[in-house]
């Protein structure tokens, strides 16, 4: 199946899924975080949704951190590696990460994404590729008040782990997860005045200095196709790419 770039009519399903409550069942309800699952019965792996209330963090602050790879390194504590790879248009771009894994009316921000493979980027030794089939957030504005944000996503990490125990952990370790996203959200408007300010190309394509890239490069990610892949016996190939001086 041929890689294809999300649309308009994407998008709207994406948000249409964090808005609606038909077929989700209510996991956890507390401290402003909620996380409900649902089945799907195509796949082992549950859909997992998230919601969280930002207080006094603007919808724009929001975006801003989950795009800023520089500041993700200094919250993301899972975090092993991240790096960007090209861009496929103007809002479109294919990048790296990876992690540990441990045991309306109203303005809004979107953006989504899903594993597709990359020539010059093959599975790397000792680590387990994991398999994407949509992960995204939603954010949308409350005024004065701050914002809220989704995080939709069903994502199977691959590896040993049985499928019913990633589904059980998942609920548990997201509401973790998101208030993390806001306690650096609060602290970025500080953080990014001594940082670069105006660079913010994730908001302006003319600070995008990306190479650009043609989907061909690209191959959908499958999750039949990584069942045993352990990435152990891989020889990995080394790729160039620049990491973001720590200051």
């Amino acid at each position: 199946m041929p890689v294809q770039i999300p649309d308009d009519s994407d998008f709207s399903s994406f948000k249409d899924q964090c808005l609606s409550a038909d077929g989700w069942t209510s996991r956890y309800n507390k401290g402003g975080v909620t996380v409900w699952c649902r089945d799907q019965e195509s796949s082992t792996v549950q859909k997992l949704k998230m919601r969280i209330v930002c207080k006094d963090v603007m919808a724009e602050t929001l975006y801003d951190v989950l795009h800023d790879t520089s500041y993700r390194k200094k919250w993301d504590t899972n975090m092993i590696d991240t790096y960007d790879i090209g861009r496929l248009t103007v809002n479109a771009d294919v990048g790296y990460y990876s992690c540990w894994f441990h045991t309306s009316c109203q303005p809004l921000l979107l953006f989504c994404s899903s594993v597709k493979q990359h020539t010059q980027h093959p599975p790397k030794k000792d680590y387990v590729r994991a398999v994407s089939l949509l992960t995204g957030y939603l954010i949308q504005s409350n005024g004065t008040a701050g914002s809220t944000l989704y995080y939709l996503t069903q994502v199977d990490p691959r590896g040993s782990l049985p499928k019913w125990v990633v589904n059980r952990v998942s609920q548990f370790v997201a509401p973790k997860a998101m208030r993390k996203i806001y306690k650096a959200s609060l602290k970025y408007p500080e953080w990014k005045r001594k940082h670069n300010p105006s660079l913010k190309p994730w908001m302006f394509p003319e600070q995008n200095t990306l190479p650009c890239i043609s989907v061909a490069e690209l191959t959908l990610q499958r999750g039949d196709s990584l069942e045993n892949i352990d990435e152990s016996g891989v020889s990995e190939e080394k790729t160039n790419h620049s990491d973001d001086e720590e200051t």
